[in-house]
């Protein structure tokens, strides 16, 4: 009788023991695979580009991209001809002609003649006053200039240099225009003014043969 308890006493514990340790192996396997999830979970947020580090670092100097960039530059098209893709086909004054913010512009190019020589030149940089920009003007000015070729021919040419400029070179600049003056830019990151009385709204736009730097007041030559 003694043998057959002690035999009974030996099952009930060895009983006893085996939820406590199935229990204890199923906690180690939940926090495994929790560390395994959470690990899992870091790599693919690592790779995705969602960690701090990468995205503060991933910014960049507006100055040094390849792409247009400005507040204006959210009024321009997203398709179609006078689109910053559409735009890039085509030649300085085919390109602006395209783009309905500047007729205007369009408009005295074609009554100074000037539309073959801007579709013709090579690598020239245009600073284009924008609709809203002739519009600074008093209209019995501007419909005097807009009649007088010489004196428009004049105002265009100036916002015209015969090479292509990067923001970059905008920083503190002097350049000769085609009207035979001095203009001068300034200015750092995304923010640029043209001889200290235009700021520069949509900057970088690239057609075929030109850079063209949207501005928002119409330059007047001293000379």
């Amino acid at each position: 009788m003694n043998t057959r308890i002690r035999r009974k006493a030996v099952i009930l514990a060895a009983a006893a023991v085996l939820p406590l340790t199935l229990s204890a192996c199923s906690d180690d396997s939940g926090a495994d695979s929790a560390s395994s999830t959470d690990s899992s979970t870091k790599a693919s947020a690592s790779n995705n580009g969602m960690g701090g580090s990468d995205n503060e670092m991933s910014g960049s100097d507006a100055s040094t991209s390849d792409q247009p960039f400005g507040p204006a530059c959210s009024t321009v098209p997203q398709d179609g001809a006078g689109s910053f893709d559409g735009m890039a086909k085509e030649p300085m004054a085919t390109a602006a002609s395209n783009n309905p913010a500047l007729s205007t512009l369009v408009t005295a190019v074609q009554k100074a003649g000037l539309v073959d020589t801007l579709d013709n030149a090579q690598n020239i940089t245009v600073f284009a006053p924008t609709d809203e920009a002739f519009a600074k003007i008093p209209k019995a000015t501007l419909d005097k200039v807009l009649n007088d070729k010489a004196q428009l021919t004049k105002i265009l040419t100036y916002h015209v240099v015969g090479q292509k400029l990067t923001p970059t070179d905008l920083k503190n600049g002097s350049f000769d225009t085609l009207e035979k003056s001095t203009l001068k830019t300034s200015g750092t990151g995304d923010s640029y003014t043209v001889n200290d009385s235009a700021k520069i709204t949509c900057a970088n736009i690239k057609t075929a043969n030109a850079t063209v730097y949207i501005i928002d007041t119409v330059q007047i030559p001293t000379t």
